[in-house]
């Protein structure tokens, strides 16, 4: 029997069994769905993570208050004051730290923002004015606060663009030059913080699952004292000028700061300097195992629905044993016999895989449109070797647990074949 009147045999007798093929096809397209999505949702999670070290920089590292090494960061609620304004000074010596490119200090909270009738609650960056230079964003409209006005504790605030079109957007009123006030939950004076409005952000949409949009900017001075009423830093910034000179850096950075806190060993050291580069590292390793592990879930998927392919074509051929046995009496050879069950075994395979692919790239660019609007930098990303995979892992499927049925077919004896009821 030639290959198109085997096509035909078989798609008649799968349409004579829809329900059954059906769900046989349902099994292998959850399974190379399954891949699709996964694989696609791997490779978003890690275009999302390299591009927020590109907002960021790569060349950036952070020094945070605490006791790290082998006891790990500190306590989440603890109040740990290491950092001071001296230790910036220090590491913006070029003689101490040479590769600094830039050096900036930062408190953060959250906080109530009020202008006339509307109020918004937003996240807040106490910063000096070095800020733009580790930060590396533009400015849609104003400017920064200079160094004149982060030193002499000026009442000025930058707003990201998100802020401001929820203050200002629809009142046809420029954000520049107004008053707003600002709350924390801790600070003191009842009616807030009067700050004017200096500048506003270009968008800068989310870094490292925050949305870069929702924060406003204050000197230092003003967010440590009359919104926080602290002292102390809760981070430093540093911009390596290469990332050649990244753990000559943190090694400066380390002694410099050692100096400063009088400390002779590592074992006492109350501060961390983390580098970026290692904990994108640290990231991507985490989202590689989470994405073996789903695809190993989805491949059980996958033979179930193998299991499905065995047990319906076991079924089918006690269904056929007498057309079996029919069409070997007039001539059927059992290679004939064989390469049709192995066909149809194939064939509804191949539908599920290329169904399943539809499908998986269908719900993988949903996710991404998804993740977009909540503001995250999220890419679809289908990648050739996933759909070569799914597609040869089916059809693999489909060909290994068409097997056993097939021989099992062709290997009936017509005349038995033929007494079957």
């Amino acid at each position: 029997m030639n290959f198109t009147a085997t096509l035909k045999l078989v798609i008649k007798n799968l349409r004579a069994r829809k329900g059954r093929s059906l769900l046989t096809i349902l099994g292998i397209v959850i399974g190379v769905a399954g891949v699709i999505i996964i694989i696609s949702l791997g490779a978003g999670a890690q275009s999302l993570i390299l591009g927020q070290v590109t907002k960021l920089g790569s060349n950036l590292l952070y020094v945070q208050p605490g006791k790290g090494g082998a006891n790990g960061p500190p306590v989440p609620g603890l109040v740990i004051s290491t950092l001071v304004e001296n230790d910036v000074n220090s590491l913006r010596s070029q003689t101490q730290v040479p590769h600094a490119a830039a050096v900036s200090a930062s408190v953060l909270g959250s906080a109530s923002v009020t202008w006339e009738n509307k109020s918004e609650d937003v996240s807040f960056t106490g910063a000096d004015y070095e800020y733009p230079r580790t930060a590396d964003f533009t400015m849609q409209s104003g400017q920064f606060f200079t160094q004149a006005q982060d030193q002499g504790a000026a009442n000025v605030v930058v707003l990201g663009s998100t802020v401001s079109d929820d203050l200002f957007g629809g009142t046809g009123v420029n954000p520049i030059g107004q008053v707003i006030k600002v709350k924390s939950s801790v600070e003191s004076q009842a009616g807030g913080v009067p700050l004017r409005v200096i500048g506003v952000i270009s968008p800068r949409g989310s870094s490292f699952f925050q949305n870069q949009d929702e924060q406003i900017f204050l000197p230092l001075a003003i967010g440590q004292e009359q919104v926080l009423g602290i002292h102390y830093l809760q981070g430093i910034s540093i911009k390596v000028d290469s990332a050649e000179n990244i753990d000559q850096t943190v090694t400066d950075v380390t002694r410099v700061l050692k100096q400063q806190h009088h400390i002779q060993d590592d074992i006492n050291l109350d501060f961390i300097v983390r580098n970026q580069v290692d904990a994108v590292k640290i990231l991507s390793t985490i989202t590689n195992a989470l994405s073996l592990f789903l695809t190993a879930m989805a491949a059980i998927a996958l033979l179930v629905g193998g299991i499905g392919i065995l047990n319906i074509m076991m079924v089918t051929v006690g269904e056929r044993t007498r057309e079996i046995g029919l069409r070997k009496a007039v001539g059927a050879t059992n290679g004939a016999i064989r390469n049709q069950f192995l066909f149809e075994a194939s064939l509804l395979t191949s539908l599920g895989g290329v169904i399943g692919i539809i499908v998986g790239a269908l719900i993988s660019y949903l996710v991404s449109v998804l993740l977009k609007h909540l503001g995250y930098d999220w890419a679809f990303v289908i990648s050739p070797l996933s759909v070569l995979l799914a597609v040869g892992v089916s059809i693999l499927t489909g060909v290994i647990f068409g097997l056993y049925p097939a021989f099992k077919a062709a290997k009936l004896d017509p005349i038995e074949a033929l007494r079957y009821e």
